[in-house]
């Protein structure tokens, strides 16, 4: 992953917990789309977690 998206992952992350977030509102304080928002912090089947 690069490093911009693992860190905006992180962040995205960390917002959704300390504010019990939606995805609508997480979207929404980081203006991005609900599918980055989704896409960011769900873990894929081919991706290798270390």
């Amino acid at each position: 992953m690069k490093d911009y998206i693992e860190e905006r992952a992180i962040g995205i992350a960390g917002y959704i917990i300390d504010h019990n977030a939606t995805v609508r509102q997480t979207a929404k304080a980081f203006g991005i789309s609900k599918s980055t928002v989704h896409a960011d912090v769900t873990i894929q089947n081919d991706t290798k977690v270390k």
